[in-house]
């Protein structure tokens, strides 16, 4: 039997785990969220709903990946081996597969933009020219799918080189690097005359505009930015070492995700106010406004911002890549070269639909977000809180209050999301 591959330090497998959490939403959503929605209020209200909602739902899925070491179709085979939960994980398998398809054209925008900056092609752009950009930009099959296809190739090739060598070694070196690259964007951010008030914007507590609405996207926002539901985390643990804790991973991984999400807010906001424009949220946020600011830094920041996009958003897709080729090297007995081969044919050809036509990409965005992703942490919830033994599972997790949470509360915070991304 061929043994499973694992990372070669307590390091990957946190730094790994981080970058599947850090991703675009922690760039382009999260800073306008804070500002939208109370400020400091807001912040105080995500980082309880990390503690006590998704951090919990995080423990559950590495903890199923750590005691069975399989991928998520295996491991839901191994919990019930009458086959009743099999659809779990091969929906949890189908939704991150359908978020590469469409990320991976997204990240395609990031490489893209990341080529013209290197061109300086920014130099004296305005608000008319950059939405022209983005407008050629998207709406060009040629240069959307040209760009996917790259980002996918350098995807599948960090993946292909294997979970220590490649996952592992990729998120050792990144992360760091796109923290140090975040740090320095937002010392320069803060040192802009008229920076101050986007540090209101972002901290000055307004509790007024914490309402139900408010609380739900904190809620929601805390829950997607931890990727949970789709078995990145699951498979990752999976690679983790015996004496690895899933509770150190977790915490960390949470520490390191919100962390970077507001130092990308420190980076953001105070240059989008210093230069007058109207905060933004989403590809609006980052391929039009922002390359308005920073290319009137100079030539280094534009390359050294949408480098940092380009990282996050690989660090994102790997996990999901992972989630297939670990099912067909577990399941299917294929050799990791031909399984992300696979992965990668199949993707191209999802990929190029997302890429063409806007409304495979919202279908695809839609179905894995609102649906998938809410039935697989569910059903993770489900089968850590009701499923396996209580002394098993606070062997690893420690403290009956995060049991507790896992097996009452998560299973309600998680229908309750859904139904508000419905509405």
């Amino acid at each position: 039997m061929r043994q499973r591959a694992k990372f070669g330090s307590r390091f990957a497998a946190i730094m790994a785990m981080a970058g599947s959490a850090v991703g675009l939403g922690n760039i382009w959503r999260f800073p306008y969220m804070v500002g939208e929605h109370g400020g400091a209020a807001f912040i105080i209200v995500y980082v309880l709903c990390c503690l006590t909602v998704s951090l919990p739902i995080f423990f559950s899925e590495s903890l199923i990946g750590k005691t069975t070491r399989k991928d998520t179709y295996g491991a839901m085979e191994q919990i019930a081996p009458g086959g009743k939960l099999k659809p779990v994980g091969f929906m949890a398998i189908l939704a991150a597969f359908v978020i590469v398809c469409f990320y991976s054209v997204v990240g395609g925008w990031s490489f893209n933009y990341l080529i013209r900056s290197l061109a300086g092609s920014f130099n004296g752009l305005d608000m008319a020219s950059a939405r022209e950009v983005f407008a050629s930009v998207g709406s060009s099959p040629v240069e959307s799918v040209s760009c996917m296809l790259v980002f996918l190739g350098m995807t599948a090739l960090i993946v292909v080189a294997g979970v220590d060598k490649g996952i592992g070694r990729f998120s050792k070196i990144s992360m760091p690097v796109l923290l140090v690259m975040m740090l320095l964007i937002a010392f320069v951010s803060l040192s802009l005359p008229g920076a101050g008030k986007g540090v209101e914007y972002l901290l000055k507590p307004d509790w007024s505009r914490l309402d139900g609405p408010a609380i739900a996207s904190a809620l929601g926002q805390s829950f997607f930015s931890l990727s949970l539901g789709v078995g990145c985390i699951l498979t990752y643990a999976s690679y983790m070492k015996e004496e690895e804790s899933v509770l150190t991973a977790g915490v960390w991984t949470a520490v390191f995700d919100t962390a970077f999400a507001l130092i990308a807010g420190f980076a953001i906001m105070p240059a989008v106010f210093a230069a007058g424009i109207e905060p933004a949220a989403g590809p609006t946020l980052v391929f039009e406004t922002l390359p308005v600011i920073f290319s009137k830094m100079g030539v280094v920041l534009p390359v050294i911002f949408f480098l940092a996009i380009l990282i996050a958003a690989l660090s994102s897709s790997i996990s999901m890549f992972e989630v297939a080729v670990a099912w067909l090297v577990d399941q299917k007995q294929m050799r990791r070269v031909t399984a992300v081969l696979s992965v990668f044919g199949a993707a191209v050809v999802l990929g190029c639909a997302c890429a063409v036509a806007p409304s495979v990409f919202r279908a695809c965005d839609f179905v894995s977000s609102n649906v998938f992703m809410m039935i697989g942490a569910l059903a993770f919830a489900l089968i850590v809180g009701w499923k396996l033994p209580r002394e098993e599972v606070l062997r690893h997790l420690r403290f009956p209050f995060i049991y507790a949470v896992i097996r009452y509360v998560a299973p309600v915070m998680i229908v309750a999301i859904a139904i508000s991304n419905l509405l």
